[in-house]
Formats: structure tokens, C-alpha cells, sequence
């Protein structure tokens, strides 16, 4: 398998940040870390070699990049205005900074510009996947979501500001027009959400039981699915729902 690293500074954040290339072509598949992680985690995880197979047939080709959770969402004791200011940044890192590398490099492999990035992550990694194909769906072109929660209330609690808002998939979808140009998108795209129904998952189960109510009543089709109960929060589950959902989305 072909393995990049890079280490490139980011302007949005004022620092170097760090990400991983696996594979030679394909779809382009980004993947967020799980919260408080690192873009090194998918591969140390087994992430990777769960979806070897399809890097390898030149079916995807896997982009892990970094976050700054720790300054953000999972800093429940910092000043909440700084925290998703800072998410914002990283927010913008992603999209003005790290996405025009994904469809140069892809480029650079395929011959040709991809249509649209899929976004993945378990987790808060998940949470992140699924915000950002929701608020840029003309970049991302669809997400797999596995073990996510899709509000803000969960870190932020009752607190929720303009940049709060723009963040928590459930509300900003609640208070989205049904004919906004947006739905759209959501309707042509990929879209699935997954969660098992072992431990650790009940907080889950309703913020996804929450967002299928929401896209089922703006009629944007989405594959949810909610595993047994004996299937937990946690990678050992991830590494087999990856590979299922990707091979029939790709």
C-alpha cells in the first residue's frame, strides 16, 4: 500500500498540521479522528487494514487528518465562545486549507478531479464526519457515521451561539427551509448514519433516532442503521462496519 505523510503550516490555525495518505487512487475518503485523536489513529486502530483491500484495488484512497478537540469540544471547563471559535478555525483549516490538497493529490493519482470527498469517523470522529457533509454538501458528497452525536448540548450544554449553531447538524437541520438549496444536495448524496445498541451507545441511539426524525420529515434519504445490542462503542465494531457500509456506498 502507498503511504504519504505530510506536515504543511496552516494559516487558519497558526501552526504545522499533520495528515496521512493511503493508497494509489480512488475515491477520496476522509477521515476524522475519534475525539481528542490524531491523525495517525485510523492506522493504529486497524482502521486502515480493515478497508486495505479496497485502498489497494484502487477503489478509495484514505486521507487521515488531525483535530484540536482539546481546544475545543472536549474542553467542557474553557471559555465556550473561544472553544467553538477555535473549532471554527480548524472548521475552515479543513475546508480552505486541507481540502484543496485531498483533490490535488487525488488528482495527482487518479488523472482527473474527484466530484466530491466522503467523509468518515467513529465516534466524535463520527459527530465531525457527518457536520461537515451536512454543512458543506458541495464539497462532501456524502459520510459514514458510526457511533455520533449530532448535537452540541452533549459538550456545550445549554449554550449555543451563532458558530454553536452552525455545528449542530440536529438544529441547524431543524431550522433549515424544506426547500433550501441545501436539501437538495443532501438528497443526491451518500448519507449513513450507524450505531450499535450495546454499551455506551444509548446517548447515541438518540441523537440518531433524533436525526432520521429530522431527514425523514425534509425527505432526504439516508441509510440509518442501528446494530444488535451485543455490538458496543467501540473499534473492535468500527472495524467491521467500515468496510460494510464503504464497499456499498462506493
Amino acid at each position: 500500500m502507498k503511504i504519504e505523510y505530510f506536515k504543511e503550516y496552516s494559516h487558519c490555525l497558526n501552526r504545522d498540521m499533520e495528515f496521512k495518505v493511503y493508497g494509489h487512487g480512488g475515491k477520496p475518503l476522509l477521515a476524522f479522528p475519534a475525539q481528542d485523536g490524531r491523525f495517525y489513529d485510523f492506522e493504529n486502530f486497524n482502521m486502515v487494514h480493515s478497508i486495505e483491500y479496497l485502498i489497494n484495488s484502487g477503489r478509495v484512497q484514505l486521507f487521515c487528518c488531525d483535530s484540536i478537540d482539546k481546544e475545543s469540544w472536549s474542553d467542557i471547563f474553557g471559555d465556550k465562545r473561544h472553544r467553538i471559535h477555535m473549532h471554527e478555525q480548524w472548521y475552515y483549516y479543513i475546508v480552505d486549507e486541507l481540502v484543496p490538497r485531498i483533490f490535488e493529490i487525488n488528482k495527482n493519482s487518479n488523472g482527473y478531479y474527484a466530484n466530491g470527498i466522503l467523509t468518515t469517523g467513529c465516534s466524535m470522529g463520527a459527530t465531525h464526519a457527518v457536520n461537515f457533509m451536512f454543512r458543506r454538501p458541495d464539497i462532501f458528497d456524502g459520510c459514514i457515521g458510526l457511533s455520533g452525536y449530532y448535537d452540541s448540548d452533549f459538550v456545550f450544554y445549554d449554550y449555543c451561539d451563532d458558530l454553536v449553531y452552525k455545528n449542530a447538524p440536529i438544529k441547524y437541520i431543524e431550522g433549515m427551509p424544506y426547500d433550501h438549496e441545501f436539501v437538495d444536495k443532501y438528497r443526491r448524496n451518500k448519507i449513513v448514519i450507524c450505531c450499535g445498541q450495546g454499551a455506551w451507545e444509548d446517548e447515541m441511539i438518540y441523537s440518531l433516532n433524533k436525526l432520521k426524525t429530522l431527514l425523514e420529515y425534509k425527505n432526504i434519504n439516508a441509510w440509518v442503521d442501528l446494530w444488535g445490542t451485543d455490538v458496543n462503542h467501540d473499534w473492535d465494531w468500527w472495524r467491521v462496519q467500515l468496510p460494510y457500509f464503504l464497499e456499498r456506498i462506493l
